[in-house]
């Protein structure tokens, strides 16, 4: 879902008004709108940032998420993401001012508030000290993703914020080409995974699927060998998986503490494992994810 991604209302050629008779916010530059109130309706897309249910519902609805940092909103804004607003403190608005001027130009207001109004605002110490409200893209369909790609992922369920944005980051620096996500697998352009990942989720592109029937059969169809990474006695190990040399290899993991479902262990080709030592029996999904990223890479 894209959802209407034009910029949040109000431009910065608005004479700035701060709300409910408070002071103007100090450290205003050119281009920037100051607002006091944390209350203002011009600031509605950046509200209660850490109330994560409803995030995770308001933000597809609307067709935006945030970009939190300097180096992710660039990121975004680099792979084609539209800005709707930026939303600085004074300490970041003077290094920043290229983004200001950038915003001005697609007419997306840079709103400029206090440190304090920011925590009041989201609910948390933005410590970056800037925002950025980005507009959805459209997901690519799957079939044409996995057409041009050697290397995929494939992350069943994974609910945690952190892992599925580390798991993003292990990808774009270990080669993978795509990654497909199930129904139940947490949003990559929610805040946090966004954050982890450091702006890595704009480089690889993802796409939903849909069922495992669906997503085994567009496997099957493009010529992937699927490999579940699991914990059974009939899974071979990484480095034997490694000396296959598949052509088109998908790796497979599952969600958090239950790992992988039944169905999905059932519509993969090869179930394989991570030796480890004695007395540790799993790794995390996102540090098992990078090891077998780098141990599968193409030669």
């Amino acid at each position: 879902m894209t959802g209407d991604s034009s910029p949040a209302s109000g431009s910065p050629s608005e004479a700035a008004r701060p709300g409910n008779g408070r002071p103007p916010v100090p450290g205003a530059v050119p281009g920037t709108v100051p607002i006091a109130d944390s209350a203002d309706p011009r600031l509605s897309d950046y509200t209660s940032l850490t109330d994560v249910a409803l995030r995770r519902r308001l933000e597809p609805e609307l067709g935006l998420f945030m970009a939190e940092g300097e180096k992710v909103i660039r990121r975004a804004l680099e792979a084609g993401h539209p800005m709707r607003s930026l939303l600085l403190t004074p300490r970041w608005a003077e290094p920043m001012a290229d983004l200001v001027i950038r915003a001005a130009e697609i007419g997306a207001p840079a709103w400029l508030v206090t440190a304090e109004t920011a925590e009041r605002l989201t609910g948390y110490h933005v410590h970056r000290g800037a925002l950025a409200a980005m507009g959805r893209l459209p997901l690519p369909d799957p079939a044409d993703l996995l057409a041009g790609a050697r290397r995929v992922a494939v992350f069943e369920d994974m609910v945690d914020h952190t892992n599925l944005g580390a798991a993003f980051r292990n990808a774009a620096a270990l080669g993978v080409d795509a990654v497909l996500l199930t129904p139940g697998c947490a949003d990559p352009l929610y805040r946090r995974a966004v954050k982890v990942s450091m702006g890595t989720v704009f480089k690889v592109p993802w796409a939903r699927p849909g069922s495992w029937r669906v997503t085994g059969e567009l496997l099957r169809a493009a010529g992937f060998t699927s490999a579940a990474f699991c914990l059974t006695e009939d899974s071979i190990t990484v480095d034997e998986l490694a000396d296959r040399n598949e052509e088109r290899l998908a790796l497979v993991f599952g969600t958090e503490g239950h790992g992988l479902s039944e169905r999905a262990l059932r519509a993969c080709d090869l179930r394989v494992r991570i030796p480890m030592a004695v007395g540790v029996d799993s790794l995390n999904v996102a540090a098992a994810s990078a090891v077998a990223f780098h141990v599968t890479r193409r030669r």
